[in-house]
């Protein structure tokens, strides 16, 4: 139930985000920071179901291998993977080798370039800018009724590894909320 706290540098961040300089890192340049793209919405959508079940710092350190390993998340090239291509990524010890999640990332591709008018446009209908503040760390939720209506209509869609904790995971770091703490040096900045 932490507020937020002063790092080294004596900048108020969100507490997870002092625990290494990966995440420091993370938290200052990249997390809440709005991602409108369909390649950028879907490489977090596929790490963020790597996570599940992991410490995100494990997928942090593993991204450039992530990246390499799926073709930078061109998702036309990993919508042609076929079975050797899993295979392979099973072989790749510098990534997750879960079947059920590499297979999931393939299915994933296919069913975003499906989509019509695109991933991004599906997903930021389920923006909250009017999410409340959330003041400590108890305060911020695992899922929300947004979540889970965005995993819904992904799984609608043919997307799988997507349920409302993944979801939820996905909106805050692709900034749909914000979920920086009251008093976090990144909270609203960009907005």
């Amino acid at each position: 139930m932490s507020p937020a706290v002063p790092g080294t540098d004596g900048l108020a961040r969100c507490p997870w985000a002092l625990s290494a300089p990966d995440y420091i890192a993370y938290h200052d340049d990249e997390w809440g920071r709005p991602v409108t793209d369909d390649q950028g919405l879907y490489e977090r959508l596929c790490l963020e179901a790597f996570q599940s079940g992991l410490s995100w710092i494990t997928i942090l350190r593993k991204r450039a291998a992530f990246r390499a390993a799926f073709a930078g998340f061109d998702m036309a090239k990993v919508a042609a993977y076929g079975p050797q291509d899993v295979e392979r990524l099973l072989a790749d010890a510098a990534i997750v080798r879960n079947r059920a999640k590499i297979e999931a990332a393939v299915a994933n591709a296919r069913a975003a370039l499906e989509l019509p008018g695109g991933l991004a446009a599906l997903v930021w209908r389920y923006a909250d800018p009017d999410a409340p503040v959330p003041r400590t760390t108890a305060d911020v939720p695992a899922s929300t009724p947004g979540s889970t209506a965005l995993a819904r209509e992904l799984k609608r869609h043919g997307f799988r590894f997507v349920g409302p904790t993944t979801a939820y995971a996905l909106m805050q770091a692709c900034g749909l909320v914000d979920d920086h703490l009251a008093g976090c040096c990144r909270r609203g900045a960009y907005r």
